[in-house]
C-alpha cells in the first residue's frame, strides 16, 4: 500500500465537507481508509477488464467497481 500519499488534499475534502479544524491522526487514519477504498475498487475493475477480454482498464470499468 502507498505510503507516501500526500494529507494536504485530504484535508482540502474534509474542509470541504465542513470540517473547521483536522488533525493529522484523523487524516492519516483518512489516508489509510482511503487506499483500502480504492484497493477494493482497482481490483474489481481488473476482474471487470479481463471479464470483457480488455486489457486496458477503462473509465466504465471503475464506474461499476464503484457501485
Amino acid at each position: 500500500m502507498v505510503k507516501d500519499f500526500p494529507l494536504s488534499p485530504l484535508e482540502k475534502v474534509a474542509r470541504k465537507a465542513g470540517a473547521e479544524r483536522v488533525s493529522a491522526s484523523a487524516l492519516r487514519e483518512m489516508r489509510v481508509a482511503l487506499l483500502e477504498m480504492s484497493d477494493k475498487v482497482a481490483t474489481e475493475a481488473v476482474a471487470a477488464c479481463r471479464h470483457a477480454k480488455r486489457v486496458t482498464v477503462k473509465r466504465e470499468d471503475i464506474k461499476m467497481a464503484a457501485r
